[in-house]
């Protein structure tokens, strides 16, 4: 019973660790009165370069103990994928969307998790999981075309698409990681794709005129803080806690944080003062519904077919 209910506590941790990353890259980005801080690039390279630098004892570790060299490859596919691109993605998407929406957004990740698998990675999908992604696609193209503000004809779809490019390049990494890394412990898996990115980050830090913001910038360190806590917490920290939570208890209920992330990053946005509208709402439930049928149908069904049978 204690097990169990430190399992949930860590869930609801997480949750709101990952939760609350939204809000954080927008704060990184602009101070009280919306001027810009660090632009969008800014700050993707700084996160990737903070947690590459926490994460970097791990890498030192994961390459002494390499176990093939073409897991470099996959390694690198991670960093790139489920790292450094849609960092820099998520943050200029923020440049034009709020931070409840990019949370919601976020939650196409199983989808498109499931559609690489199938695609790419020779994985089946059961007819639970073909309903599921169909109904997830129609919450995303709701979502979409109705981002309050973001218009189907011109340049204000790209955020969107952005994120929606950011969600699929999160699918490529977490199957790679399934089907390719899973020899290696998932700290090391995640130290190894920050170390494969962590060049172009100390590239992309001096290439950006980073260094330029703290001198001529008043609210630099303020911006700088919320990109730390970002980087440190909601990305290196809650590695270490992801793993926690499948260690004490299953990767199937670790993966439950995903229907959480959306929520939380909603309540803090609204209290951030960012607007928030009922179709999004409405959205949000249909593909988390997709994602939930995906992943729970058969033994949601299961146990109705159960019941029904006495």
């Amino acid at each position: 019973m204690k097990s169990n209910l430190k399992s949930w506590l860590l869930l609801a941790l997480l949750a709101c660790i990952w939760g609350s990353s939204f809000i954080l890259m927008k704060k990184g980005m602009y101070n009280e009165q919306h001027r810009e801080i660090f632009s969008s690039l800014q700050v993707g390279s700084l996160r990737m370069l903070l947690a590459g630098l926490v994460l970097l004892p791990f890498t030192i570790q994961v390459l002494r103990r390499l176990k093939s060299r073409k897991d470099l490859f996959y390694f690198a596919t991670v960093g790139v994928c489920g790292n450094f691109i849609p960092a820099f993605l998520f943050t200029y998407a923020e440049t034009h969307i709020s931070s409840g929406l990019a949370g919601i957004m976020n939650s196409f990740t199983p989808i498109f998790t499931l559609i690489v698998g199938y695609l790419f990675f020779s994985n089946k999908i059961t007819r639970y999981q073909l309903i599921g992604t169909i109904i997830g696609f129609c919450g995303i193209t709701i979502l979409v075309f109705n981002t309050g503000g973001v218009k189907t004809n011109g340049q204000e779809l790209l955020p969107s698409l952005a994120i929606v490019l950011a969600t699929f390049l999160y699918g490529i990494s977490l199957n790679t990681i399934k089907f390719k890394l899973g020899a290696y412990k998932p700290i090391h898996v995640a130290a190894g794709g920050f170390g494969m990115v962590f060049i172009p980050s100390i590239i992309g830090f001096f290439a950006f005129d980073t260094l330029d913001v703290f001198s001529h910038h008043p609210d630099a360190w303020s911006g700088f803080t919320a990109i730390a806590i970002l980087a440190i917490v909601g990305t290196a920290f809650a590695v270490f806690l992801f793993n926690g939570i499948i260690q004490s208890s299953s990767a199937l209920f670790a993966s439950s944080v995903t229907y959480l992330i959306p929520i939380v990053a909603v309540i803090i946005g609204t209290y951030f003062h960012e607007s928030i509208t009922s179709i999004q709402v409405i959205s949000m439930f249909i593909v988390i519904s997709g994602v939930i049928l995906a992943n729970y149908g058969h033994l949601l069904f299961k146990k109705s077919v159960e019941k029904s049978s006495f």
